[in-house]
């Protein structure tokens, strides 16, 4: 069993930050790449960003120049440090990785986080 826990949502006012970090636990032989992906209300989830095992990252382009994804290959975890925050990133962040356990390779989800950006 694969589990990503998200922390570091919350509600912050525009021009703010906030740092959204995940952890993955459980049977995990590799991690192919790890990212954040966000859902508005009424809208369809999209990718923000994400950071491969080589530490490539690929950036929506509304969050370039303000989001900066990371990630601890030693904790399993990836972070999103985000600044200049706008009331248009107000979403669930989802952490999002590909996972290669002793059996598959799987794609996993975390619970979301809520974050609420306020003009």
């Amino acid at each position: 069993q694969v589990r990503l826990v998200e922390s570091g949502g919350g509600s912050v006012q525009a021009g703010g930050s906030l740092r959204l970090s995940c952890a993955a636990s459980g049977s995990i032989l590799s991690i192919n790449s790890m990212g954040w992906y966000r859902q508005a209300p009424g809208k369809e989830r999209e990718l923000v960003a994400t950071v491969a095992s080589g530490a490539y990252t690929n950036y929506a382009d509304f969050v370039k120049g303000r989001f900066t994804i990371s990630r601890d290959n030693a904790k399993n975890t990836v972070y999103l440090q985000m600044n200049s925050l706008k009331p248009e990133d107000t979403a669930v962040y989802y952490c999002n990785a590909v996972i290669t356990t002793f059996y598959v390779v799987g794609d996993y989800w975390g619970q979301g986080t809520r974050v609420t950006v306020s003009s």
